[in-house]
């Protein structure tokens, strides 16, 4: 009795080229487009991410270079960043863009990020001229907070740049936000960015007031510190050409 109940809802199941699947073509489509622009936007972060790994390339040589020929190494270290997509969907929304990709494209400058920190102010300027005196950098844009502070007190040299990354099937001119400033100011700006994502802080007003009287402090600092050591190499006795050359010599396995 049991095997002819199963027997009979066996053939009372259709089979599964029977069962009729009904397709919403609109749906279809829209689903279809949203999986392309998740491929395209995913393909868009890659490309970043290489843009990101040719900069840093070219800062790490640059840091090789100065470890032998310098007396000192001005490059104190360097990191980078690739934007959330958060935190994109939030700058286009701020800047009151469509969250499209063509848009994120022709707008927004700063998804690839390189942030080289230095142990003194002039060393960022040196720093920068050496990186964009190189042929495939392309300025795009410069804002120099260290000369021109924020008016919370933020401090940095930035550089919108174009850097061509070779594919496989194409080059592509991709930007790059550089930011470069002293170990003072990259310490004071991560205080300050953890402080102001802090929800409902008691006295924000002051608090505010008084991180912009530490960038002052740090300012102060920082010129201190950069005078303290050009008197140091001013008293210093200049350098026979003989111990120039062991001075160098010395340095030579620092890159092997």
């Amino acid at each position: 009795m049991k095997d002819e109940k199963e027997q009979t809802a066996k053939e009372n199941v259709l089979p599964a080229a029977d069962i009729p699947f009904v397709v919403n073509d609109e749906l279809y489509g829209r689903t279809r487009k949203i999986m392309w622009s998740m491929v395209r936007y995913k393909e868009l972060q890659m490309q970043y991410a290489c843009a990101i790994k040719e900069v840093r390339t070219k800062f790490d040589v640059l840091n090789t270079e100065f470890n032998v020929r310098e007396k000192r190494n001005p490059i104190s270290s360097v990191c980078a960043r690739l934007k959330s997509t958060e935190s994109v969907l939030k700058k286009m929304k701020a800047r009151g863009l469509p969250p499209t990709l063509d848009n994120l494209e022709k707008n927004i400058f700063d998804m690839a990020g390189v942030r080289v920190v230095c142990a003194y102010i002039d060393d960022i300027y040196k720093i920068a001229e050496a990186f964009l005196s190189q042929d495939d950098i392309r300025l795009i844009r410069r804002k120099d907070y260290i000369k021109n502070p924020k008016p919370n007190g933020y401090r940095s040299l930035h550089l919108i740049v174009s850097v061509p990354v070779f594919f496989s099937e194409q080059t592509k001119n991709i930007p790059v936000e550089v930011q470069i400033r002293t170990i003072a100011m990259d310490f004071w700006a991560s205080l300050e960015h953890q402080i102001k994502y802090k929800k409902e802080i008691p006295e924000q007003e002051r608090i505010v007031e008084r991180l912009r009287e530490c960038a002052e402090i740090i300012t102060k600092t920082d010129e201190e510190m950069l005078a303290l050591r050009q008197r140091i190499e001013r008293a210093e006795d200049i350098p026979t050409e003989e111990e120039e050359l062991l001075d160098k010599f010395k340095k030579i396995d620092v890159w092997m």
